[in-house]
């Protein structure tokens, strides 16, 4: 049987050996022994005629009752199962981190970071189709680590678990703020460096990972380094955006820049895709606006597709002159909305909408999404294709983002890019509606148009939801990158132990 997969036999010993303390693992049943149970059999001599391996002494705790481990039992994406660990590492210092990945090295285990997004008790791992899961392994809670070090005049000091909410509210202290965040504010730093990180100022400041100026991780060879551009810069390369594969980042420096105080938003509307795709390149090219992102919509009646841009101006004082900012675009302000509100308010504006789909039954539905980054030469034969795909039931009550950036904003090598000098997001979030009987329809959906989306240069977004992703097609997305991120597991992670959810190697 796979070590990935726990027999039942297994899961019942870890569930009886909860009632007392966890000293150790044997190997030989593959089971948590406790003190009485390593007592019985002489100490180190062995429990079910294997032998015991101490746990090390920990600053934090590690967990193993059922309560504990079915909070890590499924994702954000909630469409895989049989995910459950055999415990839960809350680490209580980084040094926790150190000890039980070389513990798990010494004992075959594997071990993941989860990022445990969110709020207040309502928090989970934020991987879409299993990528930080650890099934027969040990999942590392990230909130154990969850502080903001310091805050200085260009950079900030913090753990891996801080959220950018988190770090947002302690900058803006000082006047400051990130320059590159997620839409969505209660995702972990270290999580989403891990695949990126992309938002609305992709345009202007690139992914998350490119404001990233150095790391400390534990590689998996169970060493604590310190990586930066300069230091162990092939670590630094294969760590962010490299999917977990050779260290589990604990501390992170992030560029902070003054915080903006106010912003104007434009939401332009479109009703055709080329007078859309040329507005949204003339708006990169002159560099106006702090955010630029788009979306890819149902009309009101169903009867199609339209377009709308989402445009922000930011400011200190007086409000700029609104005309001048969208001159030489089509004739939109017939159309236009315009909201000048807090920049604060701007970045936390998914939260509502997050109570929405928690209240509507949305938020723990299965959410086959999709994420890719298109050529833009390729781009309005993609979106035709898609058009043509997708139904507003695919959708449910999400919704599908598109809007380009300029690929050489992108400097991390393993957010690898199409071959042009613009590209496009491509951001399928659905939600679909509570009951709905056609995931699975939804999951081939994604296949199919990954399959279409390749042919034409596109790469994917770590995230989403792909079935059967094999070794080749991950291959052939990390293209001339691949031979370094190989080089880089062998070299940092030799035994293999690492976030094997991503399956970039089996």
């Amino acid at each position: 049987m796979s070590t990935n997969t726990p027999s039942r036999r297994r899961v019942l010993g870890g569930m009886a050996a909860t009632a007392a303390t966890i000293v150790g693992w044997n190997a030989a049943t593959q089971t948590w022994a406790t003190a009485a149970e390593a007592g019985s059999h002489g100490g180190r001599g062995g429990h079910g005629g294997g032998q015991v391996t101490p746990v090390p002494p920990l600053d934090g705790s590690l967990k193993t009752s059922p309560a504990d481990l079915v909070q890590f039992s499924k994702d954000f994406g909630n469409l895989v199962s049989n995910i459950t660990p055999w415990a839960v590492l809350v680490p209580g210092s980084v040094n926790d981190i150190v000890k039980m990945v070389n513990f798990a090295r010494a004992n075959n285990l594997k071990i993941a970071a989860n990022g445990r997004s969110g709020t207040e008790e309502d928090l989970e791992s934020h991987s879409n189709y299993g990528q930080a899961a650890v099934p027969g392994g040990i999942s590392i809670d990230s909130r154990g680590l969850g502080r903001v070090i310091s805050v200085g005049t260009n950079t900030a000091v913090v753990e891996a678990g801080v959220t950018w909410a988190q770090l947002t509210d302690a900058a803006a202290v000082k006047g400051k703020m990130p320059p590159a965040m997620p839409d969505y504010m209660h995702l972990s730093i270290g999580g989403t460096v891990s695949v990126g990180g992309i938002g609305g100022t992709v345009g202007k400041y690139g992914l998350a990972v490119d404001t990233i100026e150095s790391i400390d991780i534990v590689t998996g060879a169970g060493q604590l380094l310190t990586a930066s551009p300069s230091v162990r810069p092939d670590l630094f390369n294969a760590a962010l955006a490299g999917g977990g594969q050779v260290g589990i980042i604990v501390r992170l420096t992030v560029k902070i820049v003054p915080a903006k105080e106010r912003i104007v938003v434009f939401n332009l509307v479109y009703n055709d895709v080329a007078t859309y795709l040329a507005d949204a390149e003339k708006v990169m090219a002159a560099g106006k606006f702090e955010v630029q992102a788009g979306e890819l919509a149902r009309k009101p009646d169903d009867s199609g597709w339209r377009y709308r841009m989402e445009l922000g101006a930011t400011y200190t004082g007086t409000a700029p002159a609104r005309d001048p900012l969208i001159a030489g675009l089509r004739d939109v302000r017939s159309e236009a909305t315009v909201d000048d509100m807090s920049f604060r308010d701007y970045i936390f504006r998914f939260d509502a909408y997050v109570e929405g789909y928690k209240e509507g039954g949305y938020w723990d539905q299965p959410k086959p999404w999709l994420s890719l980054f298109l050529p833009a030469s390729k781009v309005k034969q993609f979106l035709q294709i898609a058009e043509a795909d997708l139904t507003a039931n695919d959708l449910g009550v999400g919704f599908v983002l598109t809007y380009p950036y300029r690929t050489s904003k992108l400097k991390r090598p393993m957010a690898v890019q199409p071959n042009d000098s613009i590209g496009y997001l491509f951001d399928l979030l659905r939600f679909p509606h509570p009951g709905e009987p056609g995931i699975q329809g939804m999951l081939e959906q994604n296949r199919r148009l990954y399959d279409k989306a390749v042919a034409l240069g596109a790469k994917r977004y770590l995230v989403g939801a792909i079935p059967r992703m094999t070794p080749a097609d991950w291959k052939k997305h990390f293209g001339n990158r691949y031979d370094d991120l190989c080089n880089a597991k062998r070299r940092y992670d030799p035994a293999g132990i690492l976030t094997p959810g991503q399956g970039f190697f089996a």
